[in-house]
């Protein structure tokens, strides 16, 4: 595990590279944060979807074939391309915000 300062070293190194890139990690992070707000945003349609499938099987696929394309619609707004680079942009912004703020550790 690595130390504070390990971390701080890192995230200095980073900042004076021009690095602009996000981890595996903090891709992961965010794609989760961001269905997880696009499904909470959408939850009515979502609702309704639901309710449409209640009980059905196989007859769902042309059944509720409006429904789910109303919630595919409300959950690109939140997670196309367009909307998470936006949500990638601001990360960088804020995470070299707080790396500036931060001093680099002095070494002994």
């Amino acid at each position: 595990m690595r130390t504070r300062r390990a971390l701080l070293v890192i995230r200095h190194r980073r900042q004076a590279a021009g690095m602009n890139a996000l981890s595996r990690r903090e891709e992961d992070t965010l794609a989760k944060v961001t269905k997880a707000r696009a499904l909470r945003e959408c939850d009515p349609v979502v609702k309704a979807f639901a309710k449409c499938a209640e009980g059905r099987t196989v007859s769902v696929a042309w059944a509720c074939k409006e429904p789910l394309k109303v919630v595919q619609e409300c959950m690109m707004q939140y997670t196309a391309p367009e909307p998470m680079e936006a949500i990638r942009k601001e990360y960088l912004r804020l995470r070299r915000e707080q790396t500036q703020n931060m001093t680099p550790p002095t070494t002994a």
